[in-house]
């Protein structure tokens, strides 16, 4: 586990509201977009200040680092609630419910950010006192704090504002964090995993903005989509959770959001349908899915003005968080159900496709072409026109290809790469002490071909076969990796050969794939005594 750097520590414990002359500095206090009417967005400078600023008037706002940039940026973590300090031990024990909320993980998407900002100066000036009777929050309002820097006007070119410019959506490394959460490649992906293996929170919250379809939904939202997530977590947000948001942003802004898609005919399909994006862990909503965790992700439309961006994602935010405070126990009780519901025998997902939910009506907009009063470049404007029309949606996986969990996964004490990247993830391991003998099922590969084109910088690579089951003298050093822990769902995903995002995918075991033979990850359906 990373340590974690604390950058300011507030003294008191107690959560009240601030005296007046506090109050008086908060209501000068102004993000750089307020002060500039939106036509800019922060700057990394400007977070920091702004943060301080809230620090020094605010005795229940606490600040820390969670990691860094590639480049060597602090990443900022402020933690809101009746917590004498920001140190994940003192977090836990508050035994509150713990809500992270993230932003900016795609520079150019920046509206995420300015609305934490308002929130927390928001809080600040006493709004939302009743949250700390259940609730510790964790805010990390600039997640891509490297792409948040590269400001350009051309960045997301027809996205409406902010016209100034704003980041780019990948690191200074070139990698799109919200492709990086199985492999964990840069910096800010462990360093967000780790923050998760330390605080552990039970709620996630990841702001984005989306430039998708021309509909009519200041926000569209999704709970996390892998099919292997426990129906306990989506049942709520879905009967529940997402339903009380969406009335809450109707009957604060008179705005309209609805479950994330874009209407599109694929090729080959009779109609068009409305379908929402990925199943796969390598987005954050799904992994923390698959981490027992409630993941809430929420895309502000690109089309808005950047105002209604940032003031309809505040919206959303305090309508999830809301909730959060209302129904904290009933959370903490599922998220740890689900902890100790062992997944081991059990049927899981290996691959997916998406689910027709049959038709639904789905308010479709229009928008109007202006100018960038900067570059001259086109962007496009959201007209106030609301029309209904039915399609098919398609909000949900089903798997098309499935395996029993075993009881656990024994890998090569040799395969230094694949166990790091299981110790970042937080994965419980141990070793065999002693030469074995065990009914084991092998791997044995037919073909494991890699993509033709590069993504992420890597090719990823689909693994073909089939087990096959076999006795064998396991020798001492093994590493087993039980499948009966409560990121038992991650280390299937993780570690299954036929997994479509799985550590085999992208790349990890591509040495010992090479060399030829059976995949070198074991697993067996029996307990396996270790250390």
């Amino acid at each position: 586990m990373k340590t974690l750097v604390v950058a300011s520590i507030v003294a008191t414990a107690v959560v009240s509201g601030p005296a007046a002359g506090q109050r008086a500095g908060l209501a000068d206090l102004r993000t750089r977009a307020e002060a500039t009417q939106y036509r800019e967005t922060s700057r990394y400078d400007d977070v920091m200040a702004f943060i301080r600023a809230v620090d020094a008037a605010w005795t229940a706002m606490h600040v820390t680092t969670f990691g860094y940039t590639i480049e060597g940026r602090a990443l900022p973590l402020v933690v809101v609630g009746d917590v004498r300090d920001a140190t994940p031990e003192t977090v836990r024990a508050s035994g509150k419910t713990r809500v992270f909320i993230q932003a900016n993980i795609h520079a150019g998407e920046v509206c995420g950010k300015e609305a934490m900002l308002m929130l927390l100066r928001d809080m600040a000036g006493g709004a939302h006192a009743h949250w700390a009777d259940s609730l510790v929050l964790l805010i990390a309002p600039i997640y891509n704090a490297d792409g948040n820097e590269r400001v350009l006007l051309t960045n997301r070119p027809r996205q409406h504002g902010p016209v100034a410019g704003m980041g780019q959506r990948p690191n200074a490394q070139g990698y799109d964090l919200n492709r990086d959460h199985m492999k964990l490649d840069s910096p800010e992906a462990r360093s967000l995993v780790a923050l998760m293996n330390a605080y552990d929170p039970h709620v996630a919250i990841d702001l984005h903005t989306t430039n998708g379809s021309r509909h009519a939904y200041h926000i569209t939202y999704s709970p996390p989509l892998h099919p292997n997530t426990d129906s306990s977590i989506t049942r709520l947000l879905r009967e529940e959770w997402l339903p009380a948001v969406q009335d809450h942003l109707r009957q604060g802004r008179g705005w309209e959001s609805y479950y994330y898609g874009n209407a599109f005919r694929p090729q080959g399909a009779d109609a068009m349908g409305w379908y929402t994006f990925d199943h796969r862990p390598r987005f954050n909503n799904n992994y923390v899915g698959l981490r027992n965790r409630f993941a809430i992700l929420s895309e502000a439309y690109s089309y808005a003005t950047f105002e209604e961006r940032v003031l309809a994602t505040l919206t959303f935010v305090e309508g999830a968080v809301d909730f959060a405070h209302a129904n904290a126990a009933r959370v903490r009780t599922i998220v740890e159900a689900v902890d100790d519901r062992a997944v081991t025998g059990t049927e899981l997902g290996l691959r997916a496709e998406f689910e027709n939910g049959g038709p639904v009506d789905i308010l479709m907009g229009e928008v109007d072409e202006v100018r960038n009063p900067y570059s001259g470049e086109v962007m496009l404007l959201r007209r106030d026109v609301v029309r209904a029309v039915q399609m098919n949606e398609y909000g949900a996986f089903t798997p098309t290809e499935w395996t029993r969990a075993p009881a656990a996964y024994l890998v090569p004490a040799n395969l230094t790469g694949l166990l790091h990247k299981l110790a970042d993830h937080g994965v419980r391991t141990m070793v065999l002490q002693r030469n074995t003998t065990l009914a084991i099922e092998e791997f044995v590969i037919d073909s494991a071909p890699q993509a033709a084109r590069e993504f992420q910088q890597h090719r990823e690579r689909t693994v073909f076969g089939a087990y096959r089951t076999s006795q064998q003298d396991v020798p001492a050093g093994t590493v087993i990796v039980p499948i009966d822990q409560p990121l038992g769902r991650l280390v299937f995903t993780l570690l299954e050969p036929r997994s479509d995002d799985g550590l085999a995918n992208w790349n990890v075991l591509d040495e010992a794939l090479e060399q030829g033979g059976p995949y070198p990850v074991l697993r067996t359906h029996r307990p396996v005594p270790g250390r």
